[in-house]
C-alpha cells in the first residue's frame, strides 16, 4: 500500500507540474524551466515530466491500491497548484506589482 501512495504521490507531482511546462511549449511562449525558458526547452521537460509520471503510475501497483494510489495523485497534484498559484516558478510579486 506505501508503494502506490509514494508513487501516486510523486507521480501527481511531476505530472501536475508537468502540464505548465508543456503547454507553455507548445503555445511557444516562456516560462522559468532549468534546461531554459523559451518554448522547446519547456516542451522537452514537460513531455519528459508527462512519460515519468506515467512510469511511476504504471510502477505504483494501482491495482491493488487503486484508491489510496488515485487520492495521493489527486493530493500531489493539489500540491504543486498550489505552489504555481502561490510563489511559483516566478516568485512573489513585489507589493503592488502584477503578476507576470
Amino acid at each position: 500500500m506505501w508503494q502506490a501512495i509514494v508513487l501516486g504521490l510523486v507521480a501527481g507531482v511531476l505530472g501536475g507540474n508537468a502540464v505548465p511546462h508543456f503547454v507553455a511549449g507548445i503555445t511557444r511562449r516562456s516560462y522559468p524551466n532549468l534546461m531554459g525558458n523559451g518554448p522547446v526547452p519547456n516542451l522537452v521537460s514537460g513531455w519528459v515530466g508527462l512519460v515519468a509520471t506515467g512510469l511511476l503510475w504504471h510502477w505504483a501497483d494501482t491495482a491493488g491500491h487503486d484508491g489510496w494510489a488515485l487520492g495521493a495523485a489527486a493530493a500531489g497534484v493539489l500540491l504543486i497548484g498550489l505552489f504555481h498559484a502561490g510563489p511559483g516558478a516566478f516568485g512573489r510579486p513585489a507589493r503592488g506589482e502584477r503578476p507576470a
